[in-house]
């Protein structure tokens, strides 16, 4: 009996279309990181490639949670007011309650993890507000994302009279956020952000909550009929991307040791940005957690590359929105080639 030999484009036709386009990204990278390597002096240096992995761990933990609801064809615009919000209340929370004549440096004197598990269940009601309105009132995500996104910040620029809080902080606050690991620079967001990449993966291809996001993408209506319940998988979805905004927060809070009302401001549109980097569709249905990472250090190759050739911060978002339009446009093409 003969063998059928297997040639690379009928290995290429096996390959789903999530992998084809995680694998064109990782290409986009690696073209993408030869370039920075040959214009910008010692970029290839091992330092500054952990760095491009770590420093960018905020917007990656963001992006778990957006990836997942792009999936099911949603929105989350509302994580950076999320974090602006939680920082400045676990700081609220944990400042003394003693009386002074600056109101920015008296709160109410909760032991620290208590005042971190009140300000993420605080950020928890963000994420429920926003499945009350998109899961059962039908209301389009990004209009109740973005409205709750400002009442988030609102909060936060309330509690902290338009400045930031770092006064009559306990020594305990600033552990977290400035724990390293020993004989490094690794800080302890890097490890969470690396078990949630982890805990996302898994999630995403081992189990039938994984699969079932898909399937809501695909088709809400026929996902419903099957026997899904579309609105408590939704609202899971949405406290579970709040939480990691939530964790976000107290995280940054803690290593600056201050909570800032303006903090995170466009972080929502960077996580937005490195999903669709990644691969993910805005009309649901089809993206991956591994993808969104790929995503990730693309967009950290092109702002530290064009940090290091010391252009403006006009020029680096120029520079950034270029690249982000022709990846996409890439995706597409490959994709429509690939089915052609």
């Amino acid at each position: 009996m003969m063998e059928t030999r297997q040639t690379p484009a009928m290995i290429g036709r096996r390959m789903s279309n999530e992998s084809f386009i995680t694998l064109f990204m990782i290409g986009v990278l690696i073209a993408l990181f030869g370039v920075a390597c040959a214009v910008v002096p010692r970029f290839y240096l091992p330092q500054n490639m952990i760095n491009l992995l770590t420093n960018n761990w905020y917007i990656i933990i963001l992006g778990i949670g957006v990836t997942f609801l792009l999936i099911t064809g949603n929105f989350d615009m509302s994580v950076g007011g999320v974090i602006a919000m939680t920082g400045v209340l676990s700081v609220y929370f944990c400042q003394s309650a003693t009386a002074s004549q600056n109101a920015l440096a008296v709160g109410l004197g909760l032991p620290y993890g208590v005042a971190v598990a009140l300000a993420l269940i605080c950020a928890m009601g963000i994420g429920a507000i926003n499945a009350f309105f998109i899961a059962r009132l039908k209301v389009p995500s990004i209009i109740i994302t973005l409205g709750t996104m400002m009442i988030a910040r609102g909060v936060a620029q309330i509690v902290a009279q338009g400045a930031q809080r770092n006064t009559s902080l306990p020594d305990v606050f600033g552990v977290l956020g400035n724990f390293t690991i020993r004989g490094t620079s690794i800080k302890l967001a890097v490890l969470v952000m690396v078990v949630l990449i982890a805990a996302a993966f898994l999630f995403e291809k081992k189990t039938v909550a994984g699969r079932r996001t898909y399937l809501i993408g695909a088709n809400a209506e026929a996902a419903r009929l099957s026997g899904i319940n579309v609105r408590r998988h939704l609202t899971t979805l949405f406290i579970g991307s709040a939480l990691l905004a939530g964790i976000t927060g107290i995280l940054l809070s803690s290593e600056f040791k201050a909570g800032g009302s303006g903090r995170a401001a466009g972080y929502e549109f960077d996580a937005l940005v490195i999903s669709l980097l990644g691969g993910v569709s805005i009309a649901g249905g089809f993206g991956s957690v591994l993808g969104m990472f790929v995503g990730a250090v693309i967009l950290s190759v092109v702002t530290s590359a064009a940090t290091g050739l010391l252009l403006s911060p006009d020029w680096q978002f120029t520079i950034k929105g270029v690249v982000t339009f022709i990846a996409i446009l890439s995706q597409r093409f490959a994709l429509d080639r690939r089915k052609g």
